[in-house]
């Protein structure tokens, strides 16, 4: 792809007066120039990591993103080895969250399953319990619960709707999820 070939444009010096223009004026004509210099180091990344063409050129947009508020806030002694670590950091935590949406089923982490599929006779007492137990959360655990289990969303959504970290979210679903449990065995559920 000629998007991401290497440019013809010596890399030397300039990229520290790029650096110190963008956190100066914050102008992002200034951080394109400086990305359009790496960008094929950063898809090599990606695809390295990522395995898949469309998903490495979602990365490298992605990046840059990232970019946008990152390079104000960090101190860059060399941009091209800032930019590669960044970018194989990025990919490494797609990679995770990839893993975690994939393998997260329902039924694996349901341990009071009985509790919310209970036989038709005992079921109104026993979402009366799962109920009970629910309104003993924390507002966040809570949240977390109901979007996970009953709405069976996943982490990256539920970070997104509710404002919290990913790993806000996972603490939040996994103490809710201890909790509930300890609450419906409390209750005899």
């Amino acid at each position: 792809m000629s998007f991401f070939k290497k440019p013809i444009t010596p890399v030397n010096d300039d990229d520290d007066k790029l650096v110190a223009g963008y956190r100066a004026h914050g102008d992002l004509a200034v951080l394109g120039k400086l990305y359009e210099r790496h960008m094929h180091l950063v898809y090599g990344v990606c695809l390295k990591y990522l395995k898949d063409e469309e998903q490495s050129q979602d990365a490298v947009m992605a990046i840059f993103e990232e970019l946008v508020t990152k390079v104000r806030q960090h101190e860059i002694k060399q941009f091209k080895s800032w930019l590669y670590v960044l970018s194989r950091n990025y990919c490494l935590m797609q990679l995770r969250a990839g893993k975690k949406i994939i393998t997260v089923e329902l039924e694996e982490f349901m341990e009071f399953d009985p509790i919310v599929h209970p036989e038709e006779n005992g079921r109104e007492e026993s979402l009366n319990k799962l109920e009970h137990c629910m309104g003993k959360l924390t507002p966040a655990q809570k949240q977390s619960v109901q979007l996970f289990y009953l709405e069976e969303r996943c982490y990256k959504d539920i970070a997104e709707v509710t404002g919290f970290t990913m790993n806000e979210v996972k603490s939040y679903i996994q103490n809710g999820k201890r909790n509930l449990k300890i609450c419906l065995e409390r209750n005899g559920g």
